[in-house]
């Protein structure tokens, strides 16, 4: 019966993956013909920018399609999944009217808690947190509402943070959606899987029109989607997973997002600045400044992303020890990794790139 029951989620699994693919890929030149149609372009104005052409930032829409289709199509849409793609209708909708209309921060990220409170109201939250000291896991009570909102609020930023360059945001989110479906599928979690493998496969259908030199930009549309999504299923999802080690393995699945949206915050603050302000210091420029290549920048990060999925992927087989000494050494390994590549050595190159900007203005 066990042996049916998996043949049968696997079947779901492939169909769910091979499908959101192909519909993803199909999708996405009508997206990009809409997107030149009613102005969603991005066009680049400033040195955040890596790009020097107008670009259609709409491409995020074929994602949603994908994903929606056969997330419908094969997934019981119990309370919590009902709750989370409702939220994420709503980041939808937001997405494009700021791709189409450029929205200011602060409505974007009132609409974003809404949203997130709407998944909680759902039922889906983290109620405890990891206890170092004993097996028994604390419990979040009153505060697991609030620090749910904002975990999922935290993160959907995180990978619009990343988005900078081709490729990138959409190939960390596959990646860290493939590190989900393999612990899902070793962990017996049936409808997370095939939920999972669905988004998988409307990242990977929209890929080729996103490398560098991309053809079509996923937008916020995209990006916020993604990072509702990832975010949301790893509260339905891998916080209930594990006793003793389910708060470790999403900071691991999504952590270059989440570091990078760390350091943001902490960087803006510091600098007495709005922590929603754009700038020009996330972890895509500041490999760029060190002088590597997009597709350099974007490989580097990818495989920091497949590093910390494969030590999350571990967590999923080991001891409760182990686990602790794996996440701290891999902790350890990714904070001291993102110092370097967040420390003061680019500066010099981005003063020369200021000077010569101001010998062109002049």
């Amino acid at each position: 019966m066990n042996a049916l029951l998996t043949l049968s989620v696997l079947h779901r699994v492939l169909l769910a993956l091979g499908l959101a693919t192909v519909i993803s890929y199909i999708a996405t030149p009508f997206v990009k013909k809409l997107a030149f149609k009613i102005g969603a372009v991005d066009v680049p104005k400033d040195n955040r920018r890596m790009h020097k052409k107008p670009i259609p930032r709409l491409g995020g829409l074929a994602i949603v399609i994908s994903f929606l289709l056969c997330t419908f199509l094969f997934v019981e849409l119990d309370k919590e999944v009902q709750g989370i793609l409702l939220g994420a209708i709503i980041i939808l909708v937001v997405g494009v009217l700021d791709d189409c209309l450029t929205l200011n921060a602060l409505p974007k990220f009132f609409v974003q808690i809404a949203a997130a409170a709407i998944v909680v109201a759902s039922g889906c939250e983290i109620r405890y947190l990891t206890n170092p000291f004993s097996v028994v896991p604390i419990d979040l009570g009153f505060l697991a509402a609030p620090i749910t909102v904002i975990w999922i609020v935290m993160m959907t930023n995180a990978v619009n943070f990343i988005d900078g360059l081709d490729g990138l945001a959409v190939g960390v989110s596959g990646i860290s959606t493939g590190t989900m479906l393999v612990i899902a599928l070793l962990l017996g979690e049936e409808s997370v899987a095939v939920v999972l493998a669905a988004l998988l496969g409307a990242c990977l259908g929209f890929i080729p029109y996103n490398f560098n030199p991309a053809q079509i930009f996923m937008g916020d549309t995209g990006s916020t989607f993604l990072g509702f999504i990832l975010a949301s299923i790893s509260v339905q999802g891998l916080f209930k997973m594990y006793a003793v080690i389910s708060f470790v393995v999403p900071f691991l699945i999504l952590g270059v997002p989440f570091f990078d949206i760390t350091f943001a915050v902490i960087r803006r603050l510091a600098k007495h600045q709005n922590p929603m302000t754009a700038d020009r210091g996330h972890i895509h420029h500041r490999l760029i400044d060190m002088g590597l290549s997009q597709k350099q920048s974007v490989a580097i990060v990818y495989m920091l992303t497949g590093v910390l999925g494969l030590a999350a992927v571990l967590l999923a087989n080991t001891t409760e020890t182990k686990a602790f000494i794996l996440f701290a050494a891999v902790f350890v390994v990714a904070v001291l990794g993102f110092a370097v590549i967040f420390g003061p050595h680019n500066r010099p190159k981005q003063k020369e790139e200021q000077k010569d900007e101001e010998k062109d203005n002049g």
